[in-house]
């Protein structure tokens, strides 16, 4: 009798181990549907929000890629090896209509966010770092926020000439920055510290030139935060960079233009970067 009472005490000893281990294994389930996936935004404590893969290695944009295909190739993908995830990102923080994809020239796929192919950085060994922003001041950390970015490409005019930074013609790559979508931005030489005297008090002008409205953001490496301002242009909002009032060029029509160098001739609208010099007062 004993005996069978010890048999019915190890049977129900198994049948609640075996309960458990199921109720383990179904629990564990839904933690790996759950998984990341995709591009996610990750909390940095150098640069705060930055977009890393699903398992928070640091992302980032190439300044050469302006017209948003990838102008990193050979030797160069050596030490940004292209990003690439079929999945869609389970990020609920990012807005999946700015994720997208290309196809290189090798015909393998590229992940874009905002039209910026995607890399990660080789010096990258571990999830957390970022050892590869600002890197000859042509690779970023790559951010969901940008207010401003750095594109590195030829300058070619309104003309159809080629120009180099000094606005002599040339054939030759120059620094300078746009949106965070890669969009050409300019100032205007008659214009004087943080005041805009090009627009006109009915906009009837703005459509030639735009002013740039968006006012807050992150700001790449090579802009100091105190050379950003706000101004007030007849009740709309214009951002400044070392005082010059931003603008865009209208006929600027596709990522990349930077049409507005030479019209209506070189020097009126000039492109703006970490060489430009602080607005005059008067």
């Amino acid at each position: 009798m004993k005996s069978n009472k010890k048999q019915v005490a190890a049977a129900f000893i198994a049948m609640i181990s075996l309960f458990s281990a199921c109720s383990k294994n179904d629990s564990d389930g839904p933690d790996v549907e759950n998984k990341n996936k995709g591009v996610q935004i990750t909390a940095n404590s150098q640069f705060g929000s930055i977009l890393t893969d699903e398992n928070g290695k640091t992302l980032y944009f190439f300044s050469n890629d302006t017209k948003g295909s990838s102008t990193c190739s050979g030797n160069c993908l050596a030490t940004w090896p292209v990003y690439y995830s079929s999945e869609a990102s389970t990020d609920v923080k990012i807005d999946k209509s700015l994720l997208g994809e290309i196809i290189r020239e090798d015909g393998s796929k590229q992940s874009t966010f905002k039209g910026w192919p995607l890399y990660y950085y080789a010096g990258d060994s571990q999830s957390g770092q970022a050892k590869g922003d600002a890197v000859n001041k042509i690779w970023y950390v790559a951010k969901p926020d940008y207010l401003l970015m750095v594109a590195n490409a030829q300058l070619i005019g309104h003309d159809g000439k080629n120009y180099l930074a000094d606005y002599t013609e040339g054939t030759g790559k120059t620094i300078y920055l746009t949106d965070d979508k890669g969009r050409t931005l300019y100032a205007f030489k008659p214009d004087k510290f943080n005041k805009n005297n090009y627009t006109e008090p009915d906009f009837s002008n703005d459509a030639i030139w735009p002013i740039y409205q968006k006012e807050t953001g992150s700001l790449p490496s090579l802009v100091g935060s105190a050379d950003i301002a706000v101004i007030s242009v007849f009740g709309k909002k214009q951002l400044t960079y070392k005082g010059w009032p931003i603008y865009y060029f209208g006929q600027d029509q596709q990522r990349g233009d930077n049409k507005g160098i030479s019209f209506p001739r070189v020097g009126v609208w000039p492109i703006l970067n970490d060489n430009t010099a602080i607005a005059p007062t008067n």
